[in-house]
């Protein structure tokens, strides 16, 4: 019986699997050629075609979640606490313990908010393909400078800023929800037992990943979006999950307005300048953990 269960599975995430890399394929195609005309420095053809841009990939989720629907058959437990938009401007933060996670992501906000963008390093740019593709979707490109890099270069300090910040002014007039893993890695127990870290079922999350998005979208966002992403079964494997083995996934969802946000001895514009301010910014962020682990905790206890 064990056997043949095990075939199923297989089977299952086989085909999966394979409706994954088809609908991909067909979706790429799309999306290189709209990469190619936007190139043309239309400034008016150029937004209408993001708007294309971000439709098919919207599309390409959406025959993602059937997908899962049909083969991995998993059931999302979704708690929501506040409100979603497509019409408002998101910075969204969760726990990371497995590749899972981005699905589960795309699945729960689809057709919610706006198509979630990640910040990627400047140089990634440059990647055949994908490149292209992401600077096609708008993926914000940053570029960071060591403190030692700016040592020897002071007259480049807060050029990565400025840079950053340009290339998100195509998001005044369009809503986006930009996402960001603040643990900066993916949660293993050997991870958490290097670190040290303070909490049971989280790895210490960085501060800098958001006051870099914050101090460069100036403004333009508007709440905040934090993810708790919980496995009953344990931790799953992409494997586990396409080939119908994660059976329940549980998540929360709370909307915090920016503006709410922080106390008000927190100024974020502050955060490169002042270590006091980065001390404190810090601080918020691990009581916000430490809520999030309590969380989790209840679960498990289930």
């Amino acid at each position: 019986m064990t056997a043949v269960k095990s075939l199923l599975h297989t089977i299952n995430g086989a085909l999966s699997a394979l409706l994954y890399g088809l609908n991909t394929f067909f979706w790429v195609p799309f999306v290189l050629i709209l990469a190619l005309f936007k190139l043309i420095p239309i400034p008016l053809t150029q937004r209408g075609l993001t708007y294309v841009l971000d439709a098919c990939a919207v599309g390409w989720i959406s025959v993602n979640n059937f997908n899962q629907r049909i083969f991995s058959r998993t059931s999302l437990q979704v708690e929501e606490n506040g409100q979603l938009s497509r019409n408002d401007w998101f910075l969204v933060i969760a726990n990371h313990q497995s590749w899972v996670d981005i699905l589960v992501l795309q699945r729960i906000f689809n057709h919610k908010i706006p198509f979630l963008k990640f910040f990627l390093k400047k140089e990634l740019i440059w990647v055949p393909v994908l490149g292209l593709a992401w600077w096609a979707l708008d993926f914000p490109f940053m570029r960071r400078y060591s403190k030692s890099f700016l040592a020897k270069h002071p007259h480049l300090k807060g050029k990565d800023m400025e840079t950053t910040q340009k290339a998100c002014e195509k998001f005044k007039s369009k809503p986006v929800s930009v996402m960001n893993f603040v643990e900066g890695t993916r949660f293993t127990p050997e991870k958490h037992s290097r670190q040290q870290s303070p909490f049971k079922h989280l790895l210490k999350p960085k501060t800098g990943g958001i006051a870099f998005v914050l101090n460069a979208m100036g403004g333009q966002l508007h709440k905040l979006i934090d993810v708790t992403i919980h496995y009953p079964q344990g931790i799953p494997t992409f494997w586990d999950f396409v080939s119908g083995k994660v059976h329940d996934i549980r998540v929360q969802v709370d909307v915090t307005p920016i503006k709410n946000l922080f106390p008000a001895n927190i100024n974020i514009s502050e955060y490169f300048d002042s270590a006091e301010q980065r001390a404190r910014f810090q601080q918020w962020l691990n009581e916000q953990w430490q809520a999030k682990d309590n969380l989790l905790d209840n679960w498990k206890a289930v």
